[in-house]
C-alpha cells in the first residue's frame, strides 16, 4: 500500500485569526469555509490550500476548548484506491489496539476514521472523480463493489452544490492560482 501525507485539521479558538494568519502570511486560499451540522449549525470549519492539486492542505475546525491541550483533530494520508481503503479498514477492526474504523465519505474522498493508541485521529482516503463542496460527510457501505460505492456516491452527491468533475475544478484552480499548464 502506497500511503501519502494530505492534510491537518487543527482545533482552533478563534478560527477568524488563524485563518487571517495563514492566508495573509502563509498565502494559503481559502478551498471551502462551512459549518459542521445541518445548515448553518455548529462549529465552523475552513478548508486552506497553497495548491490546485489538493482541495485543502490544511484546515481549521472552531472546536477548541478553553482547557484542550492539544489542538490535533487528525491527520490524513492518500492512498490510491478504493480498495487500499477497505483494505485499511480491515486491517483497523482487526488491530485491538485500534477498534472499528468509521467509514465516512466527503463527497471527494472515500475515508476510513480512526485514532491511534493516544488517542490522535487519523484518515486514510483515496479520491473520487469529484468535486464537492464541502464540508459533507456521510457514511459508505465497504462491503459493496468499487464500482457499486462510486455509483452510489454519485447518485448521493450529484445535487450537491458544486459537483463536477474533479478534473474540471483543479483546473479552476491552477488559473485560480496562476499556474501555468
Amino acid at each position: 500500500m502506497d500511503i501519502s501525507w494530505s492534510h491537518a485539521v487543527i482545533r482552533v479558538r478563534d478560527i477568524d485569526a488563524v485563518v487571517k494568519f495563514y492566508c495573509d502570511v502563509l498565502e494559503f486560499e481559502i478551498a471551502d469555509r462551512g459549518y459542521l451540522g445541518p445548515g448553518d449549525t455548529g462549529p465552523e470549519i475552513a478548508f486552506l490550500s497553497g495548491s490546485s492539486s489538493d482541495h485543502h492542505q490544511i484546515a481549521f475546525a472552531s472546536i477548541r476548548g478553553p482547557e484542550e491541550a492539544t489542538s490535533l483533530e487528525h491527520l490524513a494520508f492518500r492512498v490510491g484506491s478504493i480498495a487500499e481503503v477497505k483494505a485499511m479498514i480491515e486491517r483497523v477492526s482487526a488491530d485491538e489496539r485500534v477498534g472499528d474504523g468509521l467509514p465516512l465519505t466527503h463527497g471527494n474522498a472515500l475515508s476510513v476514521y480512526f485514532k491511534d493508541p493516544e488517542g490522535n485521529g487519523i484518515e486514510i482516503f483515496c479520491d473520487t472523480p469529484w468535486h464537492v463542496k464541502q464540508p459533507q460527510a456521510q457514511g459508505w457501505d465497504p462491503s459493496m463493489s468499487d464500482e457499486e460505492v462510486l455509483t452510489d456516491l454519485e447518485s448521493r452527491f450529484r445535487d450537491a452544490p458544486e459537483f463536477s468533475p474533479m478534473a474540471d475544478y483543479r483546473a479552476k484552480r491552477a488559473i485560480d492560482f496562476g499556474e501555468s499548464g
